[in-house]
């Protein structure tokens, strides 16, 4: 067993097909497939499942990429302290939903890393997804929350997937509208004030589930719904169709614009923001400063 097998296998994990490990690691695919096999042949165990529909990471290959990733992160260590900059690049990436105090404690922890060489990923995507994420090891942490609607479905996901919740902080949920909208003038908005006004919530794919929702109280019925995938088109939409969403409260003007507002909503429970992590995981030094750095948008 080596440590380039191991970056190997983790590799094979992250993307979810040889095909795309290959290409990532620079190697043809059947001298990665070759050495999959001999690392399964060696320790005698099978990592990954194999049909006609691909490759599929299996539950004895979960607990060992736990701990190939902390063999690595050992690695990493010691040639960073006995080799200097010679060390390689250092890898990171977190998943997280649409917000963007996640965007910025990831800017800052680039900044404060500082070092030349990086490979650092940021996913804001679909819920679903960041739970396939760090279940798969692809990212070391994921973003997300939990309230009175949604926390029994997740939490039960989380567990199936030996995942653990990390409660960061509780918001109250607020309405995020354009600071022209006809509502900006209140200090609490109410649903009853908002049925006239568009929806707009991000879509999850397949997995379109209330419980995946990003919004709070999905499951309302709304007269006027819009979906979409990306930040940009959302806060778009909110200012040019006086549409709204609901998220946080906590704001960034770099990030969501300065005509973009924050009203508290009444009557509604709190939202539990916080991180996920893989029990069989090990959080890395890059880890750990990400969620300091991040912590700090809440204090």
């Amino acid at each position: 067993m080596t440590l380039q097998q191991l970056k190997y296998a983790i590799t094979v994990a992250e993307t979810g097909t040889i095909t795309e490990a290959a290409n990532r690691l620079y190697i043809s695919q059947p001298s990665l497939t070759n050495a999959i096999h001999e690392l399964e042949k060696e320790m005698n165990i099978v990592i990954f499942n194999r049909t006609n529909k691909g490759i599929s990471l299996s539950k004895e290959g979960e607990d060992f990429l736990g701990y190939a990733r902390q063999v690595l992160e050992q690695a990493a260590i010691l040639e960073d302290k006995y080799k200097g900059d010679n060390g390689g690049k250092k890898q990171f990436c977190v998943s997280t939903q649409h917000y963007s105090f996640a965007v910025n404690a990831f800017v800052d922890l680039i900044k404060k890393y500082g070092q030349d060489e990086y490979d650092f990923s940021l996913r804001e995507t679909q819920t679903y997804e960041i739970i396939e994420d760090v279940a798969r090891m692809r990212s070391e942490i994921g973003i997300l929350f939990l309230n009175d609607f949604n926390e029994k479905v997740i939490q039960k996901i989380l567990k199936s997937h030996d995942l653990e919740f990390h409660q960061l902080f509780v918001a109250s949920p607020h309405v995020f509208i354009s600071r022209k909208h006809p509502l900006a003038g209140n200090t609490v908005i109410t649903n009853e004030e908002l049925e006239q006004y568009p929806y707009l919530s991000f879509e999850q794919g397949e997995h379109n589930s209330f419980y995946f929702s990003e919004e709070i109280f999905s499951a309302s019925k709304r007269k006027k719904n819009i979906r979409v995938r990306d930040r940009a088109t959302l806060f778009n939409l909110l200012i040019d169709l006086n549409g709204y969403t609901v998220c946080s409260g906590v704001i960034d003007k770099k990030l969501n614009g300065k005509d973009i507002i924050a009203v508290p909503l009444a009557d509604e429970s709190d939202m539990r923001i916080g991180y996920i992590t893989h029990k069989k995981g090990r959080i890395s030094g890059l880890g750990y400063t990400y969620l300091e750095v991040l912590k700090k948008y809440f204090e």
